[in-house]
């Protein structure tokens, strides 16, 4: 069915996204009047997510609000496998019992976002677990070698003289299958999977089915709103956190970086007749209170109002640390307590622009500058770190 208006709804699907192929598609979709099967597919290597890997939940929240059939693909099998998309070497291989573990925390947080009741969980090994060697072999011949090596990261990987292992050439061909399987009326993936997602509009085609839209979302920046939200970069907020610690990480971002937040984490403009330092007290204190509660969201705000917007750290809930074993100059305790208390790693020239030499670094209030100095403290005194960091001493 080929429409001519704009369906209601296209605007909010396509708000937040990076690319769509194509908006018509969708829109035509849409007018079709019937629950669209939404696929959004994840492969538990970890038991842990993070705000970024929220971003595609948010916008399948949304179809899933709209009235369509959100499919949450766990990669059970394509685990094993490993996703090759942005990686200069082959992922290490995860046992399946590894897998089935952090796919059942992975759902628990996922449904964080999602309506359980209104989201089809389904395992991709049910299909490839059945395929004999043959039908592995006709799926391979669907697609051509030169494909494949038009990836970014093999074509590197080949031009650096780096491995390419067989198995990775898989990952394309498996994650378009499973649209295949699942008769797919949209995809959403990252930035970084339209290859693979394009892989499964090609298969679809072959199998004349009608072919999936591809709706790729941006890949959040983490709090240092440089690189991408990941663990490995230390910028993350994760979606198990206690609230204060979300609440708090979140105001440390950039204000240019707030509106992404708003849009990519809620579906939402920011006010821009409120001031920026209560825009972000309202963006912490919804993302808080999305990944725990109304209580929790709100407690973590009059906690961080206690602690920073009235410099009452006495009677703050503050991270404690035991004195004794801050030992050596205060850069290096400022660097450990960085890194054990709040999970940040700083390089030596930021600490001493940023945080001793300015003056952030306090000891109950007195200003510590000397990054060589050696430091002494006794249990019971406040180390601040920065306006938003500082640990009880004990």
């Amino acid at each position: 069915m080929m429409s001519e208006e704009t369906h209601p709804d296209l605007a909010q699907l396509l708000a937040g996204t990076s690319k769509v192929l194509s908006e018509k598609e969708l829109n035509d979709k849409l007018h079709e009047n019937r629950p669209l099967r939404i696929k959004f597919g994840v492969d538990p290597t970890a038991p842990d997510i993070h705000l970024g890997h929220t971003v595609p939940l948010e916008k399948l929240r949304q179809f899933q609000d709209l009235g369509h059939t959100a499919i949450l693909l766990i990669g059970d099998f394509t685990a094993t496998v490993g996703d090759p998309t942005g990686r200069s070497t082959a992922r290490p291989p995860l046992t399946r019992e590894e897998v089935l573990a952090n796919a059942e925390t992975y759902t628990d947080q996922a449904f964080k976002v999602l309506n359980r009741e209104k989201t089809e969980i389904i395992f991709n090994g049910e299909w490839f677990r059945q395929m004999n060697y043959e039908q592995v072999l006709k799926l391979n011949a669907r697609v051509t070698l030169q494909q494949m090596l038009q990836r970014e990261d093999f074509k590197e990987r080949v031009a650096e003289s780096k491995e390419v292992r067989l198995h990775e050439l898989q990952y394309p061909i498996m994650q378009g299958w499973d649209s295949v399987e699942l008769k797919a009326d949209v995809e959403i993936g990252g930035t970084d999977q339209l290859f693979n997602m394009l892989v499964g509009r090609d298969l679809q085609k072959e199998e004349r089915q009608q072919q999936q839209t591809v709706l790729c979302m941006p890949l959040l920046e983490g709090l240092d709103g440089v690189k991408k939200m990941s663990k490995s970069a230390h910028n993350y907020v994760g979606v198990n956190e206690s609230p204060n610690e979300m609440f708090g990480k979140i105001m440390s971002i950039s204000d240019e970086l707030m509106d992404r937040y708003y849009l990519l984490l809620l579906g939402l403009q920011r006010d821009p007749d409120t001031h920026p330092m209560e825009s972000k007290k309202e963006l912490a204190q919804k993302i808080t209170t999305r990944y725990h509660d109304e209580e929790g969201g709100k407690a973590a705000r009059d906690e961080w109002d206690t602690r920073f917007s009235k410099k009452n750290l006495a009677d703050a809930d503050l991270p404690e640390i035991d004195a004794s074993t801050l030992q050596g100059n205060l850069l290096e305790v400022v660097s450990s307590v960085f890194k054990t208390s709040f999970n940040l790693e700083k390089s030596n020239g930021e600490l001493r622009k940023q945080f001793i030499t300015t003056g952030a670094v306090q000891l109950d209030g007195e200003k510590l500058t000397d990054p060589n100095a050696e430091f002494s403290a006794q249990p019971g005194q406040i180390l601040r770190l920065s306006k938003k960091q500082s640990v009880r001493l004990k």
